[in-house]
């Protein structure tokens, strides 16, 4: 059995003294894509912060494979407008990169035209490709995405989802996600995980939508977010992880968040 990226085990975090998160349980696969979900205050900064290193656990523990590679895409990044700096040059720090290399990297993740751009000057979305890029350039075991779509329309950010999902399949990398945007969330997950200061629920996006705390925080109208999941399982998991909360037995799968 391949051991996981990411392995946590009855998790409680307290920033500034402030319970946050409490025993939380969940593992992340490479090549799975795993998102995060929940009303604001929920805990899913604060779980993302205690993954990449930068929050304590107050209590329990987090297995990181050995030698984990992490890509963090920040939620969002203020750029002094006074201080132009082109993408090509952003990509180029805080070590020098050859052209090629920063050429490459934004061809991957289709922004090949901002390279000598300045970043003031990109929209939304090119920005987004240049922060994922930079992500991409530590050629990471896992890519954690904080949001990554605020501020883009709906087709803009179901064009980002596809491209995390290419990048899944041809890097092999982990993925684990926070959003907001349910019903494209429903289309590029393998599992999701609610959290509400604690995992209420946990599984396939099928699964996940018919518990009933789900229905609870955000209603049954989101329901019709499956009519947009389309998403082909292409890897098996063939661990056992069962926890107290909703588990599913879908396409292989059986096992918590």
């Amino acid at each position: 059995m391949t051991p996981p990226l990411i392995e946590i085990e009855n998790l409680t975090l307290k920033p500034g003294g402030h319970l946050a998160l409490q025993g939380v349980d969940m593992r992340l696969d490479k090549g799975e894509i795993v998102t995060l979900i929940g009303p604001n205050g929920s805990g899913k900064t604060s779980l993302i912060r205690a993954i990449i290193g930068a929050l304590p656990p107050s209590a329990g523990r987090i297995t990181r494979l050995p030698g984990l590679r992490i890509g963090y895409v920040p939620q969002k990044l203020m750029i002094d407008d006074s201080l132009p700096i082109t993408a090509r040059r952003f990509l180029s720090l805080p070590r020098r990169r050859r052209a090629t290399e920063v050429g490459d990297i934004l061809q991957t993740v289709g922004a090949p035209e901002v390279a000598d751009r300045p970043l003031q000057g990109l929209s939304g979305g090119q920005f987004q490709r240049v922060l994922l890029a930079r992500a991409l350039l530590e050629k990471p075991d896992l890519l954690i995405l904080d949001e990554p779509t605020t501020g883009l329309d709906q087709p803009g950010s179901a064009a980002f989802y596809q491209l995390i999902d290419r990048l899944r399949r041809d890097l092999g990398c982990g993925v684990l996600m926070v959003s907001h945007e349910l019903h494209v969330v429903m289309a590029a997950s393998d599992r999701v995980i609610c959290l509400n200061g604690h995992v209420c629920c946990h599984g396939t996006p099928e699964v996940v939508v018919s518990a009933p705390e789900y229905r609870q925080l955000f209603g049954s109208g989101t329901h019709g977010a499956l009519a947009l999941y389309r998403h082909d399982h292409d890897h098996d998991h063939d661990h056992n992880h069962n926890h107290n909360h909703h588990s599913c037995d879908h396409e292989g799968h059986d096992h918590a968040g």
